[in-house]
């Protein structure tokens, strides 16, 4: 067993030398902001925040620390939802905030260099105005790093026509343990030379290496699209369109799915009235189509529109304008934070295959009425990402710490049961690694552990997420 070093009055004045005086936090007020993410109520103190801005500084951060047994944890925007940056065992956190700069701009090639600190949706709006678009889409998207999204393979509403994070990187820049420095790939769209390292960093929740800068593949931007919002009396239902639309041969730009108290929360935690909600609707389903032709695009709605209808929906909202999409989406894109102001709450983010929603929702409910606990539901139903919000409500302290555990067992034994996984895009981090063995057998476990320690032999980087 590796003995991790404390941080001393030594090290902080090596890591002063490297980063400058004014990006080294030691007090207590900097120490606190950066113990905790959007994770429940996690709480983790780092003996100190560094904040550098170049590959080399985080090279010779990470020499140090190598050198001096020091624990590392990489952090991002701090939107997190599984604890994946957080300083579980205290010593050193490196804040990326400082490396927010959009290197390049390739028209050319559809490719932009990116540092991991600039915020997704300021990429986003970067490259729109080149006529780009890149799609990987966080409900955070406002606050959360490229890099974060990185380290969890982020997905968001877009994911079910354009794909996730991993499927628009080709290339990165990683500052190893040791303190080396490689590019894990190239700035081309194929490449078969040798193993792929770029795709096994995405998603490798900061405990491979630390990600200094970023190529991503863009596409261009759609000129169109429509939204709607579909009422259901029955979330079952709702569930079951969506497999029925993509068979019908429509594949939607986006299709979120919302059960009522989610709506109904959210539409009083931002005060909007855009949407009246009957007493009879159990769930709703958004629906957006992109292209490039209005005409074809409408043909589009009006096909899914007539599909829908077959599963017991209620009158459908077409948005009017861009104002009513954006009031549309704002109420989806802020259901998390509603859900988290109405309650303590857990929030597992299962996924299955798309057919198979109808049989996961009824599962949850099932087993929430067997252990006691509320759910609240959303998510991406278009890729069969579903985020049950379990709600504290009246569960005693031995219920929400104790048997809810056994609870939540049951739905991902269920998600196993149903083709799908643990996680679809938040991450394992701390809160769900003690369930990665419904998953995966000690051979596969073995193999991550052995991919760990080629890339992390003394395991200072990020310890004790996804697996211990």
């Amino acid at each position: 067993m590796i003995e991790f070093a404390k941080v001393n009055t030594r090290h902080l004045e090596a890591f002063r030398e490297i980063v400058g005086p004014a990006y080294v936090f030691a007090d207590t007020e900097s120490l606190d902001s950066y113990a905790h993410d959007e994770t429940e109520d996690l709480h983790y103190l780092p003996e100190v925040v560094l904040k550098p801005d170049t590959t080399e500084q985080v090279s010779r951060i990470m020499r140090l620390c190598q050198e001096e047994k020091l624990p590392v944890t990489p952090r991002g925007g701090g939107t997190g939802l599984s604890g994946g940056a957080l300083p579980q065992f205290g010593g050193v956190l490196i804040s990326m905030e400082r490396f927010n700069r959009i290197l390049h701009l390739d028209d050319r090639n559809l490719q932009v260099t990116t540092e991991p600190g600039v915020i997704t949706e300021v990429l986003q709006d970067a490259v729109k105005e080149r006529g780009l678009f890149y799609p990987p889409d966080p409900s955070s998207r406002g606050s959360c790093f490229i890099g974060g999204n990185i380290a969890e393979n982020s997905g968001g509403p877009k994911a079910v026509k354009y794909g996730v994070v991993k499927d628009y990187v080709l290339n990165l820049e990683m500052v190893l343990p040791s303190g080396d420095v490689i590019w894990t790939g190239a700035n081309v769209l194929k490449n078969s030379t040798g193993y792929n390292l770029t795709q096994l960093v995405v998603g490798s929740e900061g405990t491979l290496g630390i990600v200094t800068k970023i190529v991503l593949r863009l596409i261009p931007l759609p000129k169109s699209n429509l939204l709607m919002l579909v009422p259901f009396r029955n979330a079952g239902n709702a569930c079951a369109a969506v497999s029925a639309i993509f068979r019908a041969g429509f594949t939607p730009s986006a299709m979120e799915f919302m059960e009522r108290d989610a709506l109904d929360w959210v539409s009083r935690y931002v005060d909007s009235t855009t949407v009246k909600i009957e007493e009879d609707v159990q769930a709703h389903l958004l629906i957006e189509v992109d292209g490039n032709y209005p005409e074809v695009l409408m043909q589009e709605m009006e096909g899914i529109a007539g599909v829908v209808t077959e599963f017991d929906c209620g009158e459908i909202l077409f948005a009017e304008d861009h104002q009513q999409k954006e009031e549309l989406w704002k109420l989806r894109r802020r259901v998390a934070e509603a859900v988290k102001a109405n309650s303590v709450y857990k929030e597992e983010d299962t996924v299955v295959p798309r057919a198979e929603l109808p049989v996961l929702l009824k599962g949850v409910k099932d087993i929430g009425r067997k252990y006691g606990f509320h759910s609240v539901c959303y998510g991406h139903a278009g890729d069969g990402n579903l985020h049950v919000n379990i709600i504290r409500g009246e569960l005693t302290e031995d219920q929400w710490n104790g048997t809810l555990k056994e609870g939540i067992r049951e739905i991902f034994q269920l998600v196993k049961q149903l083709g799908g996984t643990i996680s679809g895009e938040h991450g394992i981090g701390l809160v769900q690694k003690s369930y990665m063995d419904i998953i995966f057998d000690n051979t596969e476990m073995q193999l991550m552990r052995q991919i760990k320690h080629v890339f992390d032999p003394n395991h200072i980087l990020n310890r004790g997420k996804i697996f211990d």
